[in-house]
């Protein structure tokens, strides 16, 4: 374990046994002699950690606190470095969500916090975010002045009411929702709730929201199960009860990508005699599951549902006649 950890873990040793041994020490710790006692002294200069030896109970203990001078308590977060690097990137992650944002101002004071703890690694947090880069790609901009009130619906639990932007069908509806949670996928938010006009569960982009008020009245609460079964079993964001199995064949050449990736938690994959790479996975809408497949090109053939193909089959003629 690396110096912050162990001063965690000496701090955690003893608060639990009140009086640690010297020999105890250095074998949980897995330290030299001269490497514990630095500890100890880091401790006591930085940390005022009042850490005594008792000689009487031949160990180390804590000072009584109506006899300890200064006041001392170790920082509310310990990281491994390996965490640090990832609360980097997702302090990346973050930050780009949107410029300016409401947590922009909550940023500094937690990037001082981890730069901090960073600093007695072997690399800088400076260094650290100048070597990792977070690329979006079709993030959409709009909506996100709306994630405070939504986020604070979700977790006070009421219900808010919404005027909602459907692309599918260019059309603005009203909405009382109960929001369930919110969803970071293909770096966009979407919100998970129960609509009281469908009477249903409903995905909702939050680049879509045109306006959010809070009302008086107490969200409808659904399981974390429930949830999963309707929201997570089918492909995409596209919410839903999967009613089909999508095969996909994907040749030799691309199969060295494919093979490797996460189509859906319950993908089955396998290699045909030939080499090429054979894809099940179950699905509800075939919205975004068409422009996935699109994307491979000649690459791919949609061996089943026949409801599939045909729509891949009818797109990409649509798109050969662009080009005669």
């Amino acid at each position: 374990m690396n110096r912050l950890e162990r001063f965690y873990k000496i701090d955690q040793l003893l608060q639990d046994r009140k009086i640690v041994s010297r020999d105890d020490f250095l074998a949980l710790l897995e330290v030299s002699l001269a490497t514990f006692k630095r500890d100890l002294e880091y401790m006591r200069d930085r940390f005022n950690a009042p850490v005594i030896y008792d000689n009487d109970l031949r160990g180390y203990r804590y000072e009584n606190s109506t006899t300890s001078k200064n006041k001392f308590s170790l920082p509310g977060l310990w990281f491994t470095e390996q965490e640090i690097y990832a609360l980097i990137t997702m302090q990346q992650l973050l930050e780009n969500l949107d410029q300016g944002s409401i947590i922009g101002s909550h940023i500094g004071p937690f990037l001082s916090r981890l730069d901090a703890i960073i600093s007695e690694g072997e690399s800088s947090s400076k260094e650290i975010r100048k070597r990792i880069k977070l690329v979006d790609m079709g993030r959409r901009v709009q909506g996100h002045h709306f994630f405070s009130e939504v986020g604070a619906a979700v977790f006070k639990r009421h219900r808010i009411e919404i005027q909602y932007y459907a692309r599918a069908k260019n059309e603005i509806t009203l909405r009382e929702i109960s929001p369930q949670r919110l969803v970071h996928y293909r770096d966009n938010w979407y919100l998970d709730a129960w609509c009281h006009m469908r009477n249903d569960l409903r995905g909702f982009s939050l680049d879509g929201i045109r306006a959010v008020s809070s009302l008086n009245k107490k969200a409808i609460e659904l399981s974390a199960k429930s949830l999963d079964q309707f929201l997570a079993t089918s492909y995409g964001i596209f919410a839903g009860i999967s009613k089909h199995i999508a095969k996909l064949k994907f040749t030799p050449e691309r199969a060295r990508w494919v093979a490797s990736e996460l189509w859906h938690p319950d993908q089955r994959g396998s290699f045909d005699e030939s080499g090429a790479y054979i894809l099940e996975f179950p699905y509800a809408d075939d919205r975004e599951l068409l422009l996935d497949i699109a994307r491979h090109g000649a690459a791919v053939e949609v061996l089943a549902p026949q409801s599939l193909r045909t729509k891949i089959r009818q797109e990409h003629e649509s798109a050969f006649k662009q080009y005669k």
